[in-house]
């Protein structure tokens, strides 16, 4: 590891860790009310140089960081979301030894291709070519590169726990969590077999969509290091003018995006998780084109189906329900505050489903829970941050068009045509029980002392009339069912009614065989 490099990197990050505390500790303190913005976006802005000037995996890692709301204000996620991933391309003499090496002559196995990469980012470069008459993508390596992010995070390793010192307490687990997941995902993005297998699972699942369109691949012309895929050209998703001019709905583009991308979340726990502009056209018939599928999002059943709860509750308008389903999710502190975050989600419920139709927009909803995460104790588990990522580029996509959207309305028809209400309410139901189970555990353990007396007393037991031990019995039982059913009231309002009534027949039964 270069000290030389270490020590470059910590003079240009130190600097800019330090203001960010700063800002960050303004913004919370107005809740991002009344702040100089102006001077924010500035301060933002030099990151986003730093990162470019520091080279590709700082550039990964400022696009890592556009997404977390948990980490930077509002105006950082701002300026940090036009960090492209745009490096000009190595010549492709360095190039053309890579491909060589893994697919054989290029002039054999390509009827020919252009020597002038069409983009370049971070990791790899693109060039147009042709197998037969059919038109090709070929992605390729940058050349060097592998070494090149080993230094990096070798360094990253060393900087950042020494630049999180600088940095409040509650941040500490985010950044620590964050890089963990963004060393994982820059590894899978260097190996294009992954990209490959990703690509044709996702295409596989999307295939019941008939207005999405994804690229087949080219095993035979393919490797670790290489990926050729078919050319489907498209006008990309941001250009108001081009589509504007071919006469295609953008609302009904914005509508398909979130429907498509979160489908994959919700139902089929792989999701493509960079679906940036320039990973995303649209063809002449408005159908969408899906690209680059190097960073992708898995999560578990336990995981999707506890994401499903959670917008189950925001649809249904049950801020309880919302605050079970995050603190399930790992996203609250373990000494969270319930009746506070209860209030924060039922503000945000409120304004998602506002009497005004645009205040359902998912801008609002964004800065609100970027507000909220700054004031409340929020965390963001590892499994969720590129959820949280593709979730934020594709509101930025929505911004761009500004066209009547209502985000709820769209997460109602997702759940309804997946059918995903049923399993929801099931997994509330075993949520449900499995808290009542815990709380009358609970509320038995908090009396250590009459499970002891019942023990060591037995000579009382068998020296007291059957129907005094009766009346016992059923005080016990129906007090802990009764404090068991006032605990399971916060989440579920029927189980706790139904738990309290039961509480009640059972100390009345109590009563009758005592009398008996």
């Amino acid at each position: 590891m270069s000290i030389t490099r270490t020590a470059r990197v910590l003079v240009k990050l130190v600097p800019i860790i330090l203001t960010l505390r700063k800002d960050r500790r303004e913004w919370v303190r107005h809740e991002g009310k009344n702040v100089d913005y102006e001077k924010f976006q500035r301060h933002a802005r030099k990151i986003l140089d730093t990162f470019v000037l520091l080279g590709p995996v700082y550039i990964k890692l400022g696009q890592w960081l556009s997404s977390r709301a948990d980490i930077l204000p509002q105006p950082y996620l701002e300026e940090l979301a036009k960090l492209q991933d745009d490096v000009p391309a190595a010549p492709f003499d360095q190039v053309r030894p890579m491909i060589e090496r893994d697919l054989g002559p290029i002039d054999k196995k390509f009827s020919s291709i252009d020597t002038t990469a069409i983009s370049g980012a971070s990791l790899g470069q693109v060039y147009l070519a042709k197998i037969q008459d059919q038109e090709v993508i070929v992605k390729v390596k940058r050349p060097g590169i592998e070494q090149m992010i080993e230094e990096d995070i070798k360094v990253l390793k060393k900087v950042i726990p020494f630049a999180i010192q600088f940095i409040d307490p509650n941040l500490r687990f985010s950044a620590k969590s964050m890089l963990s997941q963004f060393i994982e995902t820059i590894h899978e993005e260097l190996d294009y077999t992954i990209e490959s297998s990703n690509l044709k699972t996702i295409r596989k699942n999307l295939q019941r969509h008939d207005n999405v369109i994804i690229p087949r691949v080219y095993d035979d012309y393919s490797s670790k290091n290489v990926l050729t895929m078919e050319y489907i050209p498209g006008i990309k998703i941001t250009n108001i003018e081009d589509l504007d001019r071919k006469g295609i709905d953008r609302q009904r583009i914005v509508i398909d995006v979130h429907k498509v991308f979160f489908t994959m979340l919700l139902r089929d726990s792989l999701f493509h998780a960079d679906p940036h502009p320039g990973n995303i056209s649209v063809a002449d018939d408005g159908s969408l084109i899906i690209y680059d599928f190097g960073m992708v999002g898995k999560i578990d059943r336990d995981t999707r189906m506890r994401l499903i709860r959670l917008y189950l509750a925001l649809v249904e308008k049950d801020p309880s329900r919302t605050v079970n389903a995050m603190n399930d999710l790992g996203m609250l502190t373990p000494d969270f505050n319930r009746s506070v975050i209860e209030q924060g989600i039922d503000l945000s419920i409120r304004t998602m489903h506002g009497r005004k139709p645009d205040e359902m927009e998912v801008k609002a909803l964004m800065e609100l829970a970027n507000k909220t995460m700054s004031r409340f104790p929020f965390m963001l588990p590892k499994n969720l941050a590129l959820y949280m990522r593709m979730s934020s580029i594709i509101e930025g996509i929505y911004k761009t068009h500004k066209v009547d959207f209502k985000f709820v309305k769209v997460l109602k028809n997702i759940l309804e045509e997946e059918q995903l209400i049923k399993d929801a309410y099931i997994e509330e139901l075993k949520y449900s029980f499995t808290r009542f189970a815990k709380s009358i555990d609970a509320t038995i353990s908090i009396a250590p002392e009459l499970k002891k007396f019942l023990e060591d007393n037995r000579s009382l037991q068998l020296n007291t009339k059957p129907k005094g031990i009766t009346l016992l019995a059923g005080c016990i039982l129906a007090s802990s069912v009764f404090i068991g059913s006032s605990l399971l009231y916060q989440s579920n309002q029927t189980m706790g009614i139904a738990g309290l009534i039961g509480s009640l027949i059972i100390m009345g039964i109590s009563v009758l065989f005592r009398k008996r």
